[in-house]
């Protein structure tokens, strides 16, 4: 991924306002981010625990969204997988993330949800940058490459989801 600005980035979200945007914490640290290991910038709203944002390049430019999660915890004793990225979490490492739809159907209530990583670092998964554990990523046989390929196509299929 392309390092992002902050400009970059508010005018980058296709399911909020301009205003809305222009109020959204940004990350302080742009400069220190893994930007040849990212295919997309995801980060939580410190001030509003249920919110989560992530900006993403589609078509050679950046498209970001606004997404909320259940602040609601379920039990621990259970693994879930990120449908994006194929990791499994154990307890709350993966969430279902909701984002508003674009435009006249957004402002009607309709959103679409896709069950991510908590964390929102699918791409440092793919790659065994991070880790959450043992057995947490299956042993496959595609290559990290086609498993980078997969997960950008989860992710432009949940981003078309929303357009539609």
């Amino acid at each position: 991924m392309q390092p992002l600005t902050e400009q970059d980035i508010r005018a980058s979200f296709i399911n909020c306002s301009k205003g809305e945007a222009g109020r959204l914490a940004v990350p302080r640290d742009l400069a220190d981010r893994p930007w040849d290991d990212l295919d997309f910038l995801g980060w939580h709203d410190p001030g509003a625990p249920d919110r989560s944002y992530l900006v993403a390049e589609q078509a050679g430019r950046p498209v970001g969204v606004s997404l909320r999660f259940p602040s609601r915890q379920r039990g621990l004793l259970h693994r879930s997988m990120c449908s994006l990225c194929l990791t499994t979490h154990p307890g709350n490492g993966v969430r279902l993330m909701t984002a508003r739809k674009v435009g006249a159907a957004g402002r009607e209530g309709n959103s679409v949800g896709v069950y991510m990583c908590a964390d929102l670092a699918c791409s440092l998964y793919v790659r065994g940058r991070k880790s959450p554990g043992p057995g947490s990523r299956f042993e496959e046989t595609l290559t990290v490459e086609e498993q980078i390929s997969r997960t950008n196509g989860h992710l432009a299929a949940f981003l078309d989801r929303l357009r539609s």
